[in-house]
């Protein structure tokens, strides 16, 4: 693949200044990554749909309202991400795309509306090229169904992307995508970022709003799922949480506010839950000795109940989300013996669903036969959750790996297969988290770090990853690993 255009490395803060600016045109920089796209996308299977006529349509509109603004002198008062292109996770609203989220018998769906995250980076100016991938109804950190297929890793083709918003993790990771749009309600925005060496950001429960995704949260399971944006350069995570956020972004204080000296970074010690790797233990400490260096003050502190992390966020997520049933969106019943039958026709290759999903919905139910079991557990992750949120306080961060290692290759991530718990955890914990790379191992695939705040302390997980970025690098881009 040749090398890109240099623009394909910048923020998305950056074009937008250097398109108003008149460095080039929102049609320049709209065709730039659709040319690199083009490129990348035919072996990574990121994108499922593309809108390459209205993107360029938009894009010269965009560059017609800046001509205008500047002959009025109201640059100033130009959307933030005019002209800037994106890309959108194929499970939101968006008028004139598909929104099978991985569901076969949807795959003939059509929108016609936008989520209003969606018609928020619109109005903001931003200009989607298309959706991409997800895992079956969102729920595994493969990116694999049976409508679009499986989406490789732009590091490493045969490794996992992440879920479920693996799609734009690797586009983005590509560098033909400045940023996207995600959710994520057991890590699904913040594996793909970190599989794909990218930022992610998990905002405080409602924040952002999460209307117009499928499968849609509802009552207290729209605490535990997070909209936020994906993005190459940790410059765009404030930018983007306020645009997402709407009427609700005064809650996000300003980053640049952040006295480290003043600042906690705490560290689990001894190691709970599912064991790190070297390269992620190494990834853990060099981001804690950068904070420290500048200026933070490290703590260990023990959180024995990650040990049991997947079967509090499995109780917890069942408790808060009763209504759903992911076996009513497959089968349309709940009874457990369809799942077992489905199974049976996966072996014989006549299944039109994906094997997590099969066991998902047949083991979604077990909670109901064991009523004091699935208490207990309830219990545990509330108890831990009190603890958790007073640890950290308004001035903690806790630094934690994403995932144990690095991308996994395809299929791996099946066995063991609740390594995601390191960041699921934290959904039901309901706080906010920031996914930040942290360089290549030896063999040029992204290492990271999650940076965990207190509820509402958004602010200190970007001031942390803007602070990782200058000390480490941030985003590597692929062609030049």
């Amino acid at each position: 693949m040749g090398k890109p255009h240099v623009m394909l490395t910048w923020s998305a803060s950056e074009l937008a200044a250097a398109i108003r600016d008149g460095q080039f045109s929102s049609l320049d920089a709209v065709q730039a990554h659709y040319d690199y796209l083009d490129q990348v996308n035919p072996v990574l299977n990121a994108v499922v749909f593309q809108r390459r006529d209205d993107a360029l349509r938009e894009a010269v509109e965009a560059d017609d309202a800046i001509a205008r603004a500047r002959e009025n002198g109201t640059l100033d008062q130009l959307p933030p991400l005019l002209g800037v292109p994106c890309t959108i996770k194929e499970n939101f609203a968006f008028v004139g795309t598909p929104q099978a989220s991985g569901l076969l018998k949807r795959a003939h769906i059509i929108n016609d509306h936008d989520a209003p995250t969606v018609a928020r980076l619109r109005e903001a100016g931003a200009i989607p090229l298309g959706v991409t991938n997800t895992s079956e109804l969102c729920m595994w950190m493969e990116s694999f169904n049976k409508v679009y297929g499986i989406t490789n890793n732009p590091y490493d083709r045969r490794r996992t992307v992440g879920g479920s918003s693996g799609g734009e993790g690797a586009i983005i990771g590509s560098g033909a995508s400045p940023f996207g749009l995600g959710a994520d309600v057991g890590g699904s925005i913040r594996m793909p970022a970190f599989f794909n060496g990218v930022f992610g950001h998990k905002p405080s429960p409602l924040l952002i709003p999460n209307e117009g995704q499928y499968p849609a949260a509802k009552g207290e399971a729209n605490r535990v799922l997070g909209t936020g944006p994906l993005c190459r350069r940790a410059t765009d995570l404030e930018v983007l949480v306020r645009v997402l956020a709407g009427d609700q972004a005064g809650r996000l204080k300003d980053p640049a506010s952040v006295d480290f000296s003043q600042l906690r970074v705490l560290t689990v010690t001894p190691e709970r839950g599912p064991k790190m790797s070297a390269d992620q233990q190494a990834a853990r400490d060099k981001a804690v000795q950068a904070l420290v260096d500048n200026g933070a003050r490290a703590q260990a502190v023990d959180l024995p109940a990650i040990d049991k992390a997947f079967d509090i966020w499995s109780a917890m997520l069942a408790e808060a989300d009763s209504e759903n049933s992911f076996s009513d969106m497959m089968f349309g019943t709940r009874n457990p013996l369809r799942g077992i039958g489905e199974l049976f026709r996966l072996m014989v290759g006549r299944s039109p669903h994906t094997l997590p999903l099969i066991l998902l919905a047949t083991g979604e139910r077990i909670s109901e036969l064991a009523p004091r079991r699935h208490r207990k557990l309830v219990a545990m992750g509330e108890a831990l959750k009190a603890q958790l949120h007073e640890l950290l306080g308004d001035d903690g961060v806790l630094v934690h790996p994403p995932y144990p290692t690095v991308a996994p290759k395809h299929y791996k991530a099946l066995w063991p297969p609740f390594n995601f718990v390191h960041c699921a955890i934290f959904n039901t914990m309901q706080v906010p988290s920031t996914s930040v790379p942290m360089g290549l191992d030896s063999n040029g695939i992204p290492t990271g770090v999650q940076v965990v705040a207190g509820p509402e302390q958004d602010h200190l997980g970007i001031a942390c990853a803007l602070a990782l970025e200058t000390a480490v690098g941030g985003w590597v881009p692929p062609w030049t690993a």
